[in-house]
């Protein structure tokens, strides 16, 4: 199974970031059996709860790499 899983691993570095993204979304899916049918609707909801808070000075704006930066800080 290693060995396999690091063919894989050699093959995907291959790919492109487009492609990369669809198998991504690929194996979420796959992996995701418990999907909410209401998920998209409760994304929209949040992030005009967030655009709001943001209007109203609740929430901070913060530059797009520094958000991507600490959440690749917070994965290791």
């Amino acid at each position: 199974m290693a060995k396999r899983i690091k063919e894989l691993e050699r093959e995907i570095r291959m790919l492109s970031s487009k492609e990369k993204a669809a198998l991504a979304r690929i194996l979420i899916d796959e992996l995701d059996s418990t999907v909410d049918e209401n998920v998209e609707q409760l994304w929209v909801e949040e992030a005009q709860r967030r655009y709001q808070a943001f209007v109203n000075g609740e929430l901070e704006a913060r530059p797009g790499d520094e958000v991507m930066s600490r959440a690749r800080q917070r994965l290791k």
